[in-house]
Order: structure tokens, then C-alpha cells, then sequence
């Protein structure tokens, strides 16, 4: 016994208990799965920096797999390439469960753009849909526009002086900022960043004027002030920003930009790994905690999905930035 239990009676006790408890509440899947997974800790894997919306969701899900299967679920943040950096690693990991990937926009793009020497459908296995999301259009308070239509006078009265911070090229948030350049005929600059936190770090020192930010990331610097919402790129007003218009309706008609968060592992994972780990995945996701999270943010928690539902949604993510990229000649390198 050590000091502190000698002068606390029932210490030990207490520490044992407590123990007990925590390993009850640390509870491993209810079948036997390969390996005994999880049997060490497992590492997953984010392609931006830390603070981005898709890093914020992951983390949630990683703290909640540790606690509620007793292994580290560890995050390791890996920005480069633009993301692919982390997309690579992920499709060369051993396909035993303990590399995973929390991803958004980066992991769809990165095949239609051919930014890596694979196909993303081949070589990855989509585990689970996190989150289904929008962005904020936001601007630099100092910036002196309150609305979609202002900014794009200004832009047509200063031509190529503005400019706009993406979360890396070939991300949603770049093309998206492609699109709404094409759609509105504007001359602006982008400026890629390694990560949505770090495109939101320049917007509010004024180092740029605008970004797409999925509602999530963009959140906290809207409701400090930091940062003005003009528009949201949903088709419907958003509830957590029912104030805020739309883009469509702000004279772009049709204009819309939405991104899934979702989470990976290698090609060639057991099944069952799969399959438990997006029983899992749903669970914490719908958990009123996370659930409140999330919608207080403008986001939606993804419908119940399944493996084979979230990998068909992954295909035609694919397919549809494909047919945009190649009918639009939009060039991202």
C-alpha cells in the first residue's frame, strides 16, 4: 500500500472498484472478432489540421470507441498533399482494422482529380457515414459585404484583389470556390491551406477574404464574431442558421455544396471488423450527446448506414465530382 492509500481508510478499496468499473464499462464487441480486435491500439488517420470539421468529428468517435471498447483509438493528423498524404498511407496500411481514416471531402476528390496512382473505390473500404453537412460562406467582418450579391459586386468592381482560402487543392472547399467563380463570373485568387482550421486561421487575421467552411468548423468564429456568415451553401436555409440565406437565393440559382464525413479502413479488412466497427460508428453517432453536437453546429448525423450503403454513396461522390471536374475543364494544379 502506498502512502496516500495509508492515510486515506478504504483507499485501495475504492482504487479497485474504480477499476472494476472502468473495465465494465470498457466493453469489446459482443461476438469474438479476428484477432481478438481490437487487441492493441488503433490509429486513424485525418488528412487537415487539427480543428477542421472532419478532425472534430473524428475525435468524438475515436474518444468514444476508446472508452466503450478499452483500446486506444488514437488520431494522427497527417496534412500533407493536400490530404492525400493520409489517403496514401491508409490504402498501404494492412488491411487488419487498426489503420482507419476519418475523411471528408479529401478521400472523394482524390481519384477524379488524379492525385493518387489508385482508385479510391478499389483500394478503400467506406465503414460508416459520420455526418452529412453543408458550408458557411464567411468573410473577414472588416470586408464590407453582408450578402452574396455584395460580394459579387465587389469582386466585379476589383477585379483579381480578392481572394479566397480553400482547405487544400482539390477539396470541396476549392472546388466549390471553382464553382462559384464559374457560376458568377468573378475574378478571384485562391489560396490553398493544409486543412480547414488553417484557411480559418488567415480569414480571421484578415489575411483573406473569404472561405467555404463546412458549418461545423465555421461555427465557433461565426457565433464569436470573428467571422460573418453571408450565405450557406444548402438548398434549404439551414435551422442553426435560419437567418442566414442561401446561396441559391442569393443569386446564384441552383448552387450547391455539400460534403459527408465519413470513416475508412484498407481494402480487404474482415468483414466482421467492418461490420462492428460501423454498428459501433452509428451508436455513437446517434448518441444524444454527439447527435447534439453536431446539429447545434448545422450539420445532420448520417442516417443509419451500413457498409455496402455508405460505399455506394462513396461511388457516386465520385462519379459526380468526376463528371464536374471533366465538363467544367476546371484546373486544380
Amino acid at each position: 500500500m502506498n502512502r496516500i492509500e495509508a492515510r486515506l481508510p478504504g483507499a485501495g478499496l475504492c482504487v479497485a472498484l474504480c477499476c472494476v468499473a472502468a473495465a465494465a464499462h470498457a466493453q469489446k464487441p459482443a461476438a469474438p472478432l479476428p484477432g481478438g480486435y481490437p487487441a492493441k491500439a488503433v490509429r486513424v488517420l485525418v488528412g487537415t489540421s487539427p480543428g477542421g470539421g472532419v478532425d472534430t468529428i473524428t475525435r468524438g468517435v475515436a474518444q468514444k470507441l476508446t472508452e466503450q471498447w478499452g483500446q486506444s483509438f488514437v488520431v494522427e493528423n497527417r496534412t500533407g498533399g493536400g490530404g492525400v498524404l493520409a489517403v496514401t498511407l491508409l490504402a498501404q496500411a494492412a488491411p487488419d482494422g487498426y489503420t482507419l481514416y476519418g475523411g471528408g471531402s479529401q478521400v472523394i476528390t482524390a481519384t477524379p482529380l488524379k492525385k493518387v496512382p489508385f482508385d479510391t473505390r478499389i483500394v478503400l473500404q467506406p465503414v460508416a457515414q459520420m455526418t452529412a453537412s453543408w458550408y458557411l460562406m464567411l468573410v473577414h467582418p472588416s470586408l464590407p459585404v453582408k450578402t452574396v450579391k455584395e460580394f459579387i459586386a465587389l469582386a466585379t468592381r476589383r477585379p483579381g484583389t480578392l481572394n479566397y482560402g480553400s482547405a487544400g487543392t482539390g477539396s470541396a472547399t476549392h472546388l466549390g470556390g471553382e464553382l462559384f467563380r464559374s457560376r458568377t463570373g468573378i475574378d478571384i485568387m485562391h489560396i490553398p491551406y493544409k486543412g480547414t482550421g488553417q484557411s480559418l486561421i488567415d480569414l480571421i487575421a484578415g489575411q483573406t477574404q473569404m472561405v467555404f467552411a463546412s458549418s461545423i468548423s465555421g461555427s465557433p468564429h461565426v457565433k464569436s464574431g470573428r467571422a460573418r456568415a453571408i450565405a450557406v451553401t444548402s438548398l434549404k436555409r439551414l435551422q442553426a442558421y435560419s437567418d442566414v440565406p442561401t446561396v441559391s437565393e442569393s443569386g446564384v440559382p441552383g448552387f450547391e455544396l455539400d460534403n459527408i464525413y465519413g470513416i475508412y479502413a484498407p481494402a480487404g479488412v474482415p468483414p466482421a471488423i467492418v461490420a462492428a466497427l460501423n454498428r459501433e460508428i452509428v451508436q455513437i453517432i446517434h448518441a444524444p450527446e454527439m447527435r447534439g453536437r453536431i446539429t447545434a453546429d448545422g450539420a445532420d448525423p448520417a442516417p443509419p448506414n451500413t457498409p455496402a450503403e455508405f460505399k455506394d454513396r462513396f461511388a457516386a461522390q465520385i462519379a459526380m465530382w468526376d463528371k464536374f471536374i471533366k465538363s467544367s475543364g476546371i484546373k486544380v494544379d
